[in-house]
């Protein structure tokens, strides 16, 4: 969340941010009040702590001299007063509580290097690779939901009679290409990423870390009996591997990956996109992430994006890269980078990876601090992950993408040695 301090004393700068964002910034007001109110019952409480403490010791004093009427005068007074510090400490942890909420559904002021924009369609195209529209032959112009049905290796019609809609199953060579890209996007970046295995249903505070709670709850599968939460992302848990630490500065940055499934309810969707692997409510992922300090945040931005833009170009798909506008950010995002690939049956540019930079949001969020090398007290760390890669699009662009004449899909070269030597799905 947001420094309450930035309200403070720069008011005006984060309405300009949630202006951007397309955000109501009446927000900011409630926030600055509530501030008010709490700092005036704190200093409040503080002075009645203090009159206390003096008359306790002015008490003591009257019952070593003796004179214990004077000294019950005052004891009388003390239980009045503390009657009435209880009562604005009450006062004040509830109102601590109600700022505390206010903030957690703010979100990330973006990047003054975040294009100004209104939606979606004012999002920047950097560049695009690799992408020759008039290079797509008949045969490549089937969509994937078609290829795999046909080849037997997507079967939604049984995932759909288990699970409900939304939910997809692959079978035999599909299955085995799952695979095959999650531990090709591990064997990428565990050079210098160590891997972690983190679990798949998390607390509610763990969700809250990343800013999915309380704003996207409707889009997180909840089990209310355990009140866990199934992670829409590895990012969620990786963010929170140390939260209550304090990590040394000269140990930074650290960097992370994770191969999860991932679980999203997609709350929204009301039939949009819904065909083959466009949107579904299970997929796997490998997602890297990195701790870093303010000063090294934006080469490791480019350094996540760099890696998953090269797994993408490496597997001789056609793709570009956008430079999200701020109202188009998500919401704990400073600034984003989408990778988005082409997927030529379903004649659409589908987003695989999106590669952000939260800045301290994050780590307010979930106290992850560092000690710096020089100086006193500790620093907030910021925040940067992407997905190394998300299966469920990579797979329809490769299916469509490498869809021969005669039917039959070429296994790209980068992803044979994991499919048992398999060069060739039919």
């Amino acid at each position: 969340m947001l420094d309450v301090r930035l309200f403070r004393n720069d008011a005006e700068a984060v309405r300009s941010g949630l202006h951007r964002r397309g955000e109501d910034p009446g927000a900011v007001d409630e926030v600055v009040r509530l501030d008010a109110e709490l700092r005036n019952l704190t200093a409040r409480r503080d002075t009645l702590r203090a009159e206390i403490r003096a008359l306790s010791n002015e008490v003591g004093a009257l019952f070593r001299d003796g004179r214990q009427d004077d000294a019950k005068e005052l004891q009388e007074q003390s239980r009045i007063l503390g009657a009435e510090e209880k009562a604005l400490d009450a006062g004040a942890d509830e109102l601590a509580m109600e700022l505390r909420e206010r903030l957690l559904r703010i979100p990330n002021l973006p990047s003054d290097e975040a294009p100004d924009g209104a939606g979606e369609d004012d999002n920047v195209v950097v560049r695009v690779e690799q992408h020759d529209a008039g290079s797509y032959a008949e045969h490549q112009r089937v969509p994937h939901w078609e290829i795999g049905e046909q080849l037997g290796i997507l079967d939604v019609e049984r995932a759909v009679r288990m699970s409900g809609s939304m939910f997809v199953m692959y079978r035999g060579a599909g299955a085995a290409l799952v695979r095959a890209l999650c531990q090709l996007a591990l064997d990428r970046n565990v050079d210098l990423y160590e891997e972690v295995r983190p679990p798949t249903l998390v607390r509610t505070d763990t969700m809250i870390s990343t800013g999915h709670l309380p704003k996207f709850e409707e889009e997180a599968y909840h089990l209310e009996r355990d009140d866990l939460w199934a992670i829409p992302t590895a990012e969620v848990p990786l963010t929170s591997l140390a939260r209550d630490e304090i990590l040394d500065e000269s140990d930074l940055p650290r960097r992370f990956c994770a191969h999860t499934s991932c679980f999203r309810r997609e709350a929204g969707s009301a039939g949009k996109d819904t065909r083959g692997l466009l949107r579904v409510h299970e997929f796997d992922k490998v997602e890297i992430l990195a701790y870093a300090t303010e000063s090294q945040a934006q080469d490791l931005h480019a350094e996540i994006l760099e890696r998953a833009e090269s797994t993408i170009r490496d597997l001789g798909l056609a793709y570009r890269i956008l430079d999200l506008c701020a109202a188009d950010l998500g919401a704990s995002s400073k600034r984003t980078f989408d990778i988005e690939v082409y997927a030529p049956g379903a004649d659409r540019w589908l987003e695989v990876s999106s590669v952000s930079w939260f800045g301290d949001y994050q780590a307010r969020r979930a106290n992850l601090r560092y000690r710096p090398t020089a100086g006193r007290g500790t620093g907030i760390l910021h925040t940067l992950n992407g997905s190394a890669l998300a299966v469920p699009r990579v797979w329809a662009a490769i299916v469509e993408t490498y869809r021969q004449p005669d039917g039959t899909v070429a296994v790209p070269e980068l992803l044979q040695p994991y499919m048992r030597g398999l060069t060739t799905i039919a």
